[in-house]
């Protein structure tokens, strides 16, 4: 085993060094404290390893994606959703008899109890999806406290999170929701819940389809981002799956994570409503005095094109040309996406397009409202947090997650009585 050597107030130490299975390596620290009395700072963890995991591996500088060593480039073209939440939680693709009896199961378990509806009627019309969406996930342990196989609630989740997602938009529209139907696939069965209203013939048409199940595996995972090392931190602290899921919901929503592909929409929005001129805007994006943020391009991991952002511009230019959308946002995208790549500074920089700039676009067309698009987000990136929660139980030296400080307030001083602070 190769060795790192640490040199602190004049003393050496050694320090183990970890090679993963692509050849990245750690510096093991977890005796740093106790051996030296220091910690390590590193604000953000872009440096530091909170744990190893067997799931997902990017390589940011070649924009490579694999779950479970399998390019995201063949899983995205070739695979189902349900096949890709089975692999990335057992390990193995499944068999074909696994997988059929892996959908019967999301099936079964597709419905609400009857009761977890009624608590729709208390959340207001304006409410947010994703705030329902964490307020249910967390609700459903009260319903099934004492599941003894994880197994099942991991099903349950992934089976009822779409339902609720369908149901929260039905909500705010104030239509009636739709039961799920058992003949139909995991996606269209979502969009069917989505866009069905009584008395009238719906199917999902099998180009969305199509798109949304590459859309949900492009999302299901992607290593220890803010989200899934949520739901690791709070499942550290031996709190179920479902609150664990809940509380990595609330991550998601925040703007600079699962709300990014929104940001992108609106940001393209107001390009287009200023006159569609784009280089007031790159040049904008240039000066750090100006606000504006080109969204949609770099990524904190990506030093290269994102790979999934390649699949999505194929798939929006497919989506959209065979439903006959002639969408000014895209072509603006697409317009925006050459300048930036054209131009120095951004190239300098490695801001490349990323998942968001597309997936957006693609929500638009499928008539899926902005205030869903962190929902959907949601929904593809269960799979990848119901799998890390579950290698981190799995774990023999599992413990609970507890960050160090470097403590920067006043020294030790006296309390002064209230009467003689004057």
């Amino acid at each position: 085993m190769s060795t790192a050597k640490l040199i602190l107030d004049g003393k050496e130490y050694e320090l183990p060094v970890i090679e993963g299975t692509e050849g990245e390596k750690a510096i093991d620290i977890r005796q740093l404290r106790s051996t030296t009395g220091a910690i390590t700072l590193d604000s953000g963890f872009a440096n530091t390893g909170a744990c190893t995991s067997a799931i997902t591996y990017i390589d940011g500088e070649r924009g490579i994606l694999r779950y479970r060593g399998y390019p995201i480039e063949q899983l995205a073209e070739q695979a189902t959703f349900p096949e890709v939440a089975y692999l990335l939680i057992h390990g193995e693709l499944p068999t074909m008899e696994q997988l059929a009896q892996f959908r019967r199961e999301l099936t079964y378990h597709s419905m609400l109890h009857e009761d977890l509806k009624k608590f729709f009627e208390g959340y207001h019309p304006t409410a947010h999806p994703m705030a329902i969406l964490s307020a249910m996930v967390a609700a459903m342990s009260t319903y099934y406290p004492d599941e003894a196989d994880d197994m099942v609630n991991m099903v349950r989740l992934l089976a009822k999170v779409k339902t609720i997602a369908a149901y929260a938009y039905k909500k705010s529209i104030g239509q009636p929701f739709m039961y799920p139907r058992n003949d139909l696939s995991y996606c269209a069965n979502f969009l069917y819940m989505m866009f069905a209203v009584p008395a009238e013939d719906y199917e999902p048409d099998p180009l969305m389809v199509s798109t949304l199940n590459t859309l949900l595996i492009l999302h299901a995972d992607h290593e220890q981002n803010c989200s899934t090392s949520t739901v690791r931190i709070v499942g550290s602290s031996m709190a179920d799956l479902y609150q664990s899921v809940s509380a990595g919901i609330c991550a998601l929503s925040g703007p600079l994570h699962g709300g990014a592909n929104q940001r992108v929409l609106e940001m393209l929005q107001q390009i287009h409503d200023d006159g569609g001129n784009l280089q007031k805007y790159i040049d904008l994006a240039k000066d750090k005095n100006s606000g504006f943020r080109l969204m949609g391009f770099g990524h904190r991991v990506y030093k290269n094109y994102d790979p999934r952002a390649l699949i999505l511009r194929k798939k929006a230019d497919e989506l959209l040309g065979k439903l006959g959308i002639n969408d000014p946002l895209l072509e603006l995208a697409k317009k925006l996406e050459e300048r930036a790549l054209s131009d120095e500074y951004f190239v300098e920089r490695n801001l490349y397009p990323n998942v968001d700039f597309y997936s957006g676009i693609l929500y638009r067309a499928m008539g899926i409202p902005v205030n869903m698009f962190t929902v959907m987000f949601a929904i593809g990136r269960l799979p990848g947090w119901l799998a890390h929660w579950k290698e981190l139980r799995e774990d023999p030296g599992f413990r609970i997650y507890r960050p160090r400080q470097v403590y920067t307030g006043p020294a030790e001083r006296q309390f002064v009585p209230i009467e003689r602070r004057g």
